[in-house]
Order: structure tokens, then C-alpha cells, then sequence
């Protein structure tokens, strides 16, 4: 069974959505832009049956009760230091790691900066943001893909856009590929006022940002092979950014909402990586 609950922690509570026994390993999945917590409902299911305890909060800017209005506190520093928050706020001392989208790249950042917190780091469709920065550089089919970000920037531009006409250019990002259900709950929380805004934050924190070092913790990082988002120059020199056991994993023909649109074989790989590093 899946619950709803709440982590208090010094800056807010977070929303979550939580399944599993309270004492299991624990495994914290981060969702990306634009998603909630309800990406992972597969994947906290299984895990919760193969026996862990699983928690997807709504991160910063998600959970109407942090919700800061300055981009600078959408910084990666910030983002990934709401991981240890969260974590620390519920008992563990290590845990193991699961982003997508942007929840990838906080994912990323957290394995990097706390290997001593972070057990294994699963990254899904998000390249590390080593071998992003490159391909942004050298590969112009990268550049192209990336093409979108300036527009998120304006976040009061972008949001007008994405809300017009009962969401109709938010519900066409979702490329019919993620369930309607999901589509539905996505469109209405980002329909409440600021949610919108706060989401499109994390593009504008982009320039407040550091960088991310190598990660030695296990990792594994699965990526579809039609994502719009990230391609393969990025996917295939991720390898360049990991010291510890890595393992590359791609899925044919799936898009860039891996974990709604593949999410018995991703549930499946996650299982094994984190049987593997137990």
C-alpha cells in the first residue's frame, strides 16, 4: 500500500508519498519537471513487495510548503541538500538514490557530494552533468535538443504558455506516453497558483549552480534511446564520470518518461542493482 505522508524539516515539510516497512533499507526516488511524486508509483510498489521501504517526496518548489520565490534557492547545492535533509528527517544514515529528469541531476550532484550517505545511485534517463556540459559544448544534435531551456527561463512566460487553453501545451509535452491519470494530477497541481513558477525555478537556478564531481558510489544509469531530451553523446560518455561499479543499461524505442512508460523493466533493473550492492 501506497500512503501519503509529510517530512518535516528545518526549511518546510515535504510532501511524500511513501510505501514499505518503516525499518526496511530505505530508497529515496526523486521525480523531475515537469512531475510529482506520482512518476514512481510502479517502482515504490515494487520495491515495497521485494521488502524496502521506498519515499518520493515532492521536492523543493513541489511541496506548497517549500516553496521558495528567489531562483537562488534552486540551486544544485540547494536541491541536493534536501536530500540529506529529507533523509536525516526520517532516520537514515545511508540510503540508496533514484532520480529522473531533474531529480537525476540532483541525484547526480548528492552521490558526488555525500558518498558517505548515498549507498547506490540509480540515474534515469539524466546523464551526469559532466558528460551534459560536454555534449552542450561539442555536439550540436545536443544543443538542439536543449534548445527549450531558454523559454523555461522566463518562467512567467513559459508558465502563461504551458497553462493556456486548460493546459494544452503542457498536456502535449507528455507526448501521450505517460497515463492519463498521471497527466491529470500533473496538470492540476501545476494549475494551483505559483506551483508552475516554482517548478520552472530550477531552470533559473541553473546559474547558481556549481558543478558535479565523479561519483564513487555503485551506479547504474538507464536511458531510452528515443529521449528528446538527452542523446547519445552525453548517454554513452557518462561512463567518464563514474568511479565506482557502473552499470549502463538502455531501453529501445522509449522516450524520455522511462519510469511511466517502461516501468516493469526499470522496476526490474532497479531490484537488481540494488541486490547487487546490498
Amino acid at each position: 500500500m501506497i500512503e501519503h505522508i509529510g517530512i518535516s524539516t528545518d526549511i518546510g515539510r515535504f510532501d511524500a508519498l511513501a510505501a514499505g516497512p518503516e525499518d526496511a533499507r530505505g530508497v529515496l526516488l526523486l521525480h523531475g519537471f515537469p512531475e510529482a511524486s506520482t512518476v514512481w508509483e510502479h517502482q515504490l510498489a515494487t520495491l515495497s513487495a521485494a521488502g524496502y521501504r521506498a519515499i518520493a517526496p515532492d521536492q523543493r518548489g513541489y511541496s506548497p510548503d517549500v516553496r521558495p520565490e528567489q531562483p537562488s534557492d534552486y540551486s544544485i547545492e540547494d536541491l541536493a541538500g534536501d536530500v540529506l535533509r529529507i533523509a536525516d528527517a526520517v532516520g537514515w544514515t545511508t540510503f540508496d538514490l533514484v532520480g529522473h529528469d531533474w531529480g537525476g541531476n540532483v541525484a547526480w550532484h548528492a552521490a558526488a557530494e555525500y558518498p558517505d550517505r548515498v549507498r547506490t545511485l540509480t540515474a534515469v534517463s539524466t546523464p551526469h552533468p559532466g558528460a551534459y556540459a560536454l555534449a552542450m559544448r561539442e555536439d550540436e544534435d545536443q544543443q538542439q535538443r536543449s534548445s527549450y531551456v531558454p523559454a523555461l527561463q522566463n518562467v512567467q512566460g513559459a508558465s502563461k504558455h504551458l497553462l493556456a487553453n486548460d493546459a494544452a501545451a503542457l498536456r502535449q509535452v507528455y507526448e501521450n506516453l505517460v497515463p492519463r491519470e498521471h497527466v491529470r494530477e500533473y496538470v492540476e497541481r501545476f494549475s494551483e497558483p505559483g506551483a508552475l513558477i516554482a517548478a520552472l525555478n530550477w531552470y533559473r537556478g541553473m546559474k547558481y549552480s556549481g558543478q558535479t564531481g565523479k561519483v564513487k558510489v555503485p551506479t547504474m544509469y538507464v536511458w531510452g534511446t528515443e529521449d528528446v531530451a538527452f542523446g547519445s553523446t552525453a548517454a554513452l560518455s557518462t561512463h567518464a564520470w563514474v568511479e565506482g561499479p557502473y552499470r549502463f543499461e538502455m531501453f529501445q524505442d522509449i522516450s524520455h518518461w522511462l519510469p511511466e512508460q517502461a516501468d516493469e523493466g526499470l522496476s526490474r533493473l532497479l531490484l537488481e542493482h540494488l541486490s547487487e550492492h546490498g
